[in-house]
């Protein structure tokens, strides 16, 4: 939940997905352990065996019952926009599936410059590494761990399933409040030397 808050629209497919195979998911549960990839969670329910199919039955839900139930985090347009007022690039590295993190994105007017998807964690560094991003902003210590590996700095938002302690304990090299820290933070950044590199979400 570093841009968007896909906990409505999260709720709403995993009761569709009960719904479609008539097995209870605890969606209230569910979506207090957001972040790892689908699949994590698709095991606390269903057979070792059932899990590649249910988590494509899941995505091909996903369009229908959660784009519409999710939110912009607070000051996530404005970040968006003092990355391309710095003259970046803001580049969206997610362990969503990519075709739905684009459909959040579009839904919500959110212009990233790239979207990758289906990565987590220390995974996400090719991705960073290859857009050269220098700064990746995310919400759960999987994100400095990818930050990290990256050689990207690592900005932490407290406003995912990791609290401050947890993401500080992390290794977090800048820990706001909610993205609407983020541009008076990046203008101090870059006051401080640096240009206006790629900068990730």
């Amino acid at each position: 939940m570093t841009l968007i808050d896909s906990r409505p629209g999260i709720k709403a497919a995993y009761r569709a997905l009960s719904a479609r195979t008539g097995t209870h998911v605890d969606a209230d549960a569910a979506v207090t352990r957001l972040g790892p990839p689908l699949e994590e969670e698709i095991r606390r329910w269903f057979p070792a065996e059932w899990v590649a199919e249910i988590s494509e039955l899941y995505r091909e839900l996903y369009p229908e019952h959660a784009i519409t139930g999710t939110l912009a985090m607070p000051g996530a347009r404005e970040a968006v926009d003092a990355v391309h007022a710095a003259g970046g690039r803001a580049v969206v590295v997610t362990a969503k599936y990519e075709p739905n993190a684009k459909l959040h994105l579009a839904h919500l007017g959110i212009a990233a410059d790239a979207v990758i998807g289906s990565l987590w964690a220390e995974g996400k560094a090719e991705a960073l590494r290859e857009h050269g991003a220098r700064v990746y902003v995310g919400d759960h210590t999987g994100d400095v761990r990818g930050a990290h590996t990256a050689g990207a700095l690592s900005v932490a938002v407290a406003t995912g399933p990791c609290g401050a302690d947890e993401l500080r304990a992390a290794g977090a090299d800048v820990l706001l409040g909610d993205l609407t820290d983020f541009p008076s933070w990046l203008d101090r950044y870059l006051a401080g030397g640096a240009d206006g590199a790629a900068a990730s979400a």
